[in-house]
């Protein structure tokens, strides 16, 4: 177990209720633009602004968007990081419109069969699709697109020294539906999940709950794309709630976000477990002054207790981990910053939250403490269900419970555990192997800077275990010494048949693992 650092007194790490919740985050940022109008809201690349000056930018934005008739529609994002994706989130929820944020980086072919499926009013995009998305647009049938910033694009910050703009009245209904967020699609065919604004809202109350910031304090570097669920509510509404200031780069470059470190002396750092790595990695981390951190927030992706030890012992600041999923508001369950603290948990449900691990054969079985199984979810945060997918939504939405298809424990004092994704367990001659069990094993090795862990094709087993591991720079790593490794931690049947060494492992656009670009190396 990991304690709390020294600070002032306590509260409990089970809050029994919920500190102060929104109507919209809408009524957030306006909430914020009000109290602190002076108070930096975003650091970009790009430029900086004040909230005042957001809230305006957000306003003139909404207006433009409801004259095109965007109030009930969608409106579809492909935008990198910058000052113009922060406003075009809050802008397209205060025109009561769906806000689709899409990777800027797929491809045409990954991109049709999401936009044929959204169905938007409008596309926003960056100068650096244009040779393409409009002929896409165009084909698909959508009435409208723009590119913003770049070259040609006009950029949303345009309205921050117009004090005439406020933001349009009726501002949305809680039970409007917010965001159409679509699921990763690194385990099969990308769903487009519904979520509300008066739940997208409450999120961000439950998440407070276990992770309290301090009011117009925080400085939050948040090291992840904003068009992904994790950053917008871990770093874009985080701010907002406690009207703090949000700092965000273009490219993730480790170099780049040391020297943010060092600059702009952030409290609070959102990141995941490849970011981690890569700075502990860099040349330029041991001198790096990470003194103004108090607290680092790890999501996306499994975190191993090796990188965390190493974290904790160079930094002397803690990681909290937490679970959730696009379909679930999305955050379910952090380690709290208050109380007790355990490595490779996940922590504790987020008021309001229930979460119990039933079998995967049985699912209306609930098992006890220590026991694997399917996580399931109830709360007032999750998704009301998937854009043209009935059958997967009655699959994933049953009797008021969320089916997250992901594999874990819930020890004796209801800490989860995630033991992987039931879809990446691996089925070695009617034995189960938890790849994320392999891979703890192999970031043990002093040699291993990442590792991941798939299922193999094997004619008498019909699956064996296949491990992608990167040495450490400057370290020599062999895959006997690692086999040998694996055998001192590992039952015969979990030991890799065949360990690949490589300079890098592919990662999807939030720094995950890509497993499924693995699997087609095989």
């Amino acid at each position: 177990m990991i304690s709390p650092g020294a600070g002032p007194a306590a509260p409990s790490a089970y809050p029994d209720s919920l500190p102060p919740v929104f109507p919209t985050v809408v009524h957030m940022l306006a909430d914020a633009a009000a109290k602190a109008p002076g108070q930096m809201a975003v650091i970009s690349d790009d430029g900086q602004m004040t909230y005042a000056e957001f809230l305006r930018c957000v306003a003139g934005f909404a207006h433009e968007l409801l004259a095109l008739g965007a109030a009930g529609q969608r409106v579809a994002i492909l935008l990198g990081n910058s000052l113009d994706i922060t406003i075009a989130g809050f802008a397209i929820h205060a025109a009561r419109a769906q806000l689709v944020p899409l990777n800027p980086i797929y491809t045409a072919h990954e991109l049709e069969p999401l936009l044929r499926d959204a169905e938007p009013l409008l596309v926003l995009f960056e100068a650096s699709l244009v040779d393409w998305l409009p002929d896409l647009t165009r084909r698909l049938g959508i009435r409208h697109h723009r590119m913003i910033g770049g070259p040609g694009g006009p950029s949303l910050s345009r309205w921050r020294d117009d004090p005439g703009q406020i933001l349009p009245i009726p501002l949305p209904d809680p039970d409007m539906p917010a965001t159409l967020q679509y699921t990763g699609g690194t385990t099969g065919r990308s769903k487009g999940a519904i979520l509300l604004h008066g739940r997208v809202a409450l999120n961000v109350s439950q998440r407070e709950a276990l992770l309290p910031t301090r009011k117009e304090q925080e400085r939050i570097l948040c090291v992840a794309p904003l068009f992904h669920v994790y950053a917008t509510a871990m770093g874009l509404h985080l701010a907002a709630y406690c009207r703090g200031t949000l700092i965000i780069q273009r490219h993730f470059k480790p170099d780049s976000v040391l020297s943010a470190i060092r600059r702009e002396r952030p409290s609070i750092l959102v990141s995941a477990p490849p970011v981690f790595i890569a700075l502990m990695a860099h040349p330029a981390f041991p001198a790096t002054d990470l003194s103004s951190l108090r607290i680092c927030y790890s999501g996306a992706s499994a975190l191993s207790e090796e990188v965390l030890r190493r974290w904790q012992d160079a930094t002397h600041c803690a990681i909290l981990e937490g679970f959730g999923q696009s379909e679930s508001g999305p955050v379910v369950a952090f380690n709290p910053e208050w109380g007790v603290r355990k490595p490779l948990s996940v922590g504790i449900p987020t008021p309001g939250t229930r979460i119990e691990i039933v079998d995967a054969i049985a699912p209306h079985r609930r098992l006890g403490p220590g026991e694997v199984g399917e996580i399931r979810i109830k709360g007032p945060q999750l998704m009301i269900g998937y854009r043209n997918m009935p059958e997967e939504t009655a699959t994933a939405l049953r009797d008021g419970w969320l089916y997250t298809g992901d594999v874990g424990e819930i020890d004796g004092d209801g800490y989860l555990f995630i033991r992987d994704r039931k879809k990446d367990m691996i089925n070695s001659g009617g034995f189960n192997v938890y790849p994320r069990e392999v891979e703890e094993v192999l970031y043990r090795h002093p040699g291993v800077l990442e590792a991941a862990v798939i299922g193999v094709p094997d004619a008498f087993r019909g699956e064996a275990v296949g491990a992608f591991v990167v040495p450490r720079a400057g370290m020599t790593v062999t895959v006997d010494a690692l086999l040998t490794h694996c055998r001192d931690y590992l039952a015969k049947y979990k030991i890799p048949s065949a360990i690949m060494l490589v300079e890098c492992l592919p990662k999807t656009a939030v720094g995950k693992i890509d497993k499924n670009r693995l699997r087609q190396t095989q």
